[in-house]
């Protein structure tokens, strides 16, 4: 749980400085480095249950193969 609460500091961290940067508004930073990470957790969510399909389609095809 540590290394996933560090790594969540350092993404919105990261998000909130280039936001900063990009847009010299510490509201827009900010925004952007709570919303861009609540959004990239619920894509990543859809694209490990891709992968899942990948991993069993790939599965089947090498049981029926045998």
């Amino acid at each position: 749980m540590a290394k996933t609460i560090s790594f969540a500091t350092l993404h919105m961290t990261v998000a909130f400085s280039v936001a900063y940067l990009l847009s010299g508004s510490f509201l827009v930073g900010g925004a952007i480095a709570l919303i861009e990470p609540m959004i990239n957790t619920v894509v990543y969510f859809f694209h490990e249950k891709a992968w899942e399909r990948i991993r069993l389609r790939r599965h089947a095809q090498t049981v029926l193969a045998c």
